[in-house]
């Protein structure tokens, strides 16, 4: 913590040495590269687009490319725009996996004083540990790749057993989880909140409706990460019957980006030493043709920043496609506030994940309604000629007593956290939101059909078009 900036100096000085001599760092000159404003010359903002030249001479054989030698892993996930993406993975960055999850527990346990979790069993809710090669490099889902690490002391508490942890279908991998640990001794499960959720649904389920304290009298912490905890929080610790400590992080196959360290503050730790350079542009400007680029020493408060990594997998300049917001710059912790492609800005108002997730928690206690999954798309084309809205598709467990106050509660808060929606209903450009309910297994069967149900997939909070908004519309109460 108190070494934040001078270890993000040393970093940035590490890779420039260890750079320079692969086919990216000729490419770019980094040998003539001195400073954080030499590097951002030679050196542009990139997507996976943008490095996948390089990503196929690694797979062709070719060694030194984007870092020394040749990549342990390649970290295979699926990309909106990019199909399937190959993450390396070196020698180098791996302890930036492994250690960070370490981290963070260890980090628990010395703050709250209750290590006994380490005791008992641990499920983490991941994708297959089976491999494939790709160009000689054994490829596979992170969450399996780091599944091979787990330390010996940890194994014998581990679960799934490997044989289920390596079948692929979700619902007969999930059936055959609740199956092994419906009689254990689980204390700390781990996963994406909605496919945690659905774990405790389904054990619920086979064990007569009883809560999951009432099957797992010690479990004691959930580890969460993927997307935003708040919308599943209510839910999720009725399902488990009483409270349980939480510690989020944040994870990519990119790199593991911070970590929760404290139960008490806001925010997580920016993980500032370990194989990670950070940049952070302005949201405002990730679109330019010439961003800002700040290094941490730049960042302030309370502003949407595009995060920016370079790192000692070989990943130079990378936008990750995720935005952050600093709440503590003593030390450094972030919240993410959503993705750069997930927002609404149909007609100019670019309404962020963070604002609807916001506005969302504060209607729903408002109104004592309970959400299982929602999410929002624009409806520009409106059959009767009426002003377009904003379509929040909302699955509820427990809906609202007026659905009509529910709204107009949604729609204020949005206002206050937006001024440029706030405008466009003001000047009749739109009108207030609508709310279509939709069945409550309907986001389970949207993303069954489309075959993403399970391990890292998420739902998009928001989207600029209606192809989830219109898939889900099978599901309408």
């Amino acid at each position: 913590m108190a070494n934040a900036l001078a270890d993000q100096q040393s970093i940035f000085q590490q890779q420039i040495k260890d750079g320079k001599n692969t086919i990216f760092g000729k490419d770019h000159h980094l040998a003539q590269v001195g400073s954080h404003a030499d590097f951002i010359q030679a050196v542009p903002v990139r997507d996976y687009e943008g490095i996948k030249s390089y990503i196929e001479q690694i797979k062709s054989g070719t060694e030194n490319v984007l870092w020394k030698g040749k990549p342990m892993y390649f970290a295979k996930t699926s990309g909106t725009t990019s199909g399937v993406k190959y993450i390396p993975i070196t020698k180098d960055s791996i302890d930036n996996h492994i250690d960070t999850a370490k981290y963070a527990l260890l980090n628990y346990m010395a703050e709250t004083g209750k290590p006994e979790f380490a005791d008992g069993k641990m499920i983490f809710l991941s994708g297959s540990p089976t491999l494939e090669r790709v160009g000689g490099i054994p490829t596979g889902r992170l969450s399996g790749i780091v599944n091979h690490f787990v330390p010996g002391y940890l194994r014998k508490n581990q679960m799934p057993s490997f044989e289920t942890n390596c079948i692929e279908d979700w619902e007969t991998k999930l059936g055959k989880i609740v199956a092994e640990t419906s009689k254990q001794d689980m204390r700390l499960i781990s996963g994406i909140p909605p496919w945690m959720q659905m774990y405790f649904d389904w054990l619920s389920e086979a064990n007569d409706g009883k809560k999951i304290k009432e099957l797992f009298p010690n479990l004691q912490v959930i580890v969460h990460g993927g997307v935003n905890f708040e919308p599943y929080r209510a839910k999720l610790m009725e399902s488990i019957g009483e409270k349980i400590d939480t510690v989020e992080t944040f994870p990519a196959s990119e790199g593991f980006f911070a970590y929760q360290d404290s139960q008490n503050e806001e925010g997580l730790l920016l993980n500032t030493n370990s194989g990670i350079f950070f940049e952070f542009i302005p949201a405002a400007e990730v679109f330019n043709e010439n961003p800002k680029r700040l290094s941490l020493a730049d960042v302030q408060l309370g502003e949407n920043y595009a995060l920016i990594v370079n790192s000692n997998a070989g990943l130079w300049g990378y936008n990750i496609g995720d935005t952050v917001k600093f709440v503590s710059l003593n030390p450094y912790r972030i919240v993410v506030t959503g993705r750069i492609k997930h927002f609404i800005s149909a007609f100019g108002e670019h309404v962020i994940a963070e604002e609807v997730e916001h506005a969302m928690r504060i209607a729903s206690k408002e109104h004592n309604a309970h959400i299982i999954e929602f999410t929002v798309a624009p409806m520009i084309q409106t059959t009767d000629g009426a002003l377009p809205y904003h379509e929040w598709l909302i699955s509820f467990e427990q809906q609202p007593a007026s659905m009509e106050a529910f709204a107009k509660t949604l729609d204020n808060v949005l206002r206050e956290k937006n001024v440029y929606y706030d405008d466009l209903i003001r000047g009749g450009i739109l009108q207030t939101i609508h709310i279509t309910a939709l069945q409550p297994k309907a986001f389970i069967e949207y993303m069954r059909g489309i075959g993403k149900l399970g391990g890292q997939n998420k739902v998009p909070r928001l989207s600029n078009d209606r192809a989830l908004a219109d898939g889900l519309k099978a599901f309408v109460v």
